[in-house]
């Protein structure tokens, strides 16, 4: 992979809790305009504030796929078991780190430990598009990871 760059950062709260710090790193330099459709490689890293299980993690991660856009039920029924298998409970301080390579394979971590990958490059787009799509619940935070202004 080549050298990446630390892009933009930001804070995710829900109901007033704050639940993560994000942070999107891809290969630099980057001009604005490649950077607002990122395509691989990239890692995105989640600092959790709270302690969450892992099969929230999954199952909310499955939800925000699926604002982007019709998911058949068999995809999204492999993408949930393989999300469920691979995400640990976390507690306040831990991290997990997302890195899309070059190929598409989605590889995790886990305070820097290597949980696993997902190959399919349909599941990175999905994936990573739940911070940078269009289509996020979360646009304030999509444009601090991004770089945009306001």
């Amino acid at each position: 992979m080549p050298p990446l760059r630390l892009v933009g950062n930001g804070r995710l709260t829900w109901m007033g809790l704050h639940v993560y710090d994000a942070r999107l790193w891809l290969p630099g330099p980057s001009a604005p305009a490649d950077v607002a459709q990122p395509r691989p490689p990239l890692a995105l890293e989640l600092q959790y504030a709270r302690a969450l299980g892992g099969q929230r993690i999954a199952e909310r991660s499955l939800e925000e796929m699926r604002r982007q856009g019709p998911l058949a039920s068999d995809v999204a029924h492999a993408w949930l078991a393989r999300m469920r298998a691979l995400f640990p409970d976390v507690v306040a301080g831990d991290r997990l780190c997302g890195v899309q390579r070059s190929d598409g394979a989605t590889l995790f971590l886990h305070n820097d430990r290597l949980l696993g990958e997902v190959p399919e490059p349909a599941f990175g787009g999905r994936f990573f598009g739940i911070w940078l799509s269009t289509q996020t619940s979360q646009p304030g935070l999509r444009r601090q990871l991004l770089g945009l202004p306001g």
